[in-house]
């Protein structure tokens, strides 16, 4: 049966840049990778309430306009293969001033065009150019083992 983690992954867009953390706490399945900031969904809310209180509580901002790029489905991503679906959002606007850092590690933003060139999961290199593309919503599939993906399919819609 397939009940995976349910989660929202946002990433701040302005002027050609991207805001990403680094994380680095020990004992965390994305330490060393440079990430979106987001988390788990929690039983009483929508998936876009999720995305604003993640961003509320990793970078202490209000999230005012937000747009739905697409979902991704990891199965056997989690440390001990759990699987997550995941609702990735560009978040266009905001209120409030970002923190240098937050628990997970420092914020810092990058060109969007630069991106390759940072660690990072390597399956994220197949669906951030849809995320920052102008084209429609996509819904993909990126079934990892052991760590590493193992192939990666979309459609758009």
């Amino acid at each position: 049966m397939y009940t995976p983690i349910v989660a929202t992954l946002g990433y701040l867009v302005a002027d050609g840049r991207v805001l990403l953390v680094h994380r680095g706490r020990e004992g965390d399945v994305h330490a060393g990778k440079w990430n979106g900031l987001g988390g788990k969904l929690e039983p009483d809310e929508d998936i876009y309430s999720c995305l604003c209180r993640e961003l509320k509580e990793e970078a202490g901002i209000t999230v005012t306009f937000a747009r739905l790029r697409g979902t991704v489905s990891w199965p056997g991503f989690g440390l001990g293969g759990e699987d997550w679906f995941g609702f990735i959002f560009v978040v266009d606007s905001w209120e409030g001033s970002l923190p240098e850092r937050n628990a997970d590690g420092p914020l810092v933003w990058h060109r969007v065009d630069e991106l390759d060139g940072l660690p990072m999961w390597a399956g994220d290199r197949n669906f951030l150019p849809l995320v920052f593309a102008d084209g429609p919503t996509f819904h993909g599939v990126m079934p990892y083992v052991d760590g590493e993906p193992a192939g990666w399919s979309y459609s758009e819609g």
